[in-house]
C-alpha cells in the first residue's frame, strides 16, 4: 500500500498570516516540495506575485502564525477574542 501523502491539499490552498509578512497578509500555495520527512510550501502574496517564499508546511498548522483561508481583519479580531 502506498504511503499516505502529508498535506495532500496543500497546492492551491489560501492562507492569512496573523502578522504582516513581507508587506502582505493573504497568500496562496503555488508549489510543494518534499525533502526527506519535511514538506515545504512555496507561497505567493495574493496582491503581489513577486512576493514569494518557501515555508515548512508544518508552520501553516500553527494558529498563532497562520489561518486557513483569506480572513478579513475583522474576522481575525473576532477569532482572537474567542
Amino acid at each position: 500500500m502506498p504511503k499516505k501523502q502529508k498535506f495532500p491539499y496543500l497546492v492551491g490552498s489560501k492562507w492569512t498570516a496573523q502578522q504582516v509578512t513581507w508587506g502582505w497578509r493573504h497568500f496562496q500555495v503555488v508549489n510543494r516540495k518534499n525533502q526527506g520527512q519535511w514538506v515545504f510550501a512555496e507561497i505567493v502574496a495574493a496582491c503581489d506575485p513577486s512576493v514569494r517564499f518557501w515555508i515548512n508546511a508544518q508552520q501553516l498548522k500553527q494558529r498563532s502564525l497562520w489561518q486557513a483561508g483569506w480572513q478579513t481583519l475583522e474576522e481575525m479580531t473576532q477569532e482572537s477574542e474567542r
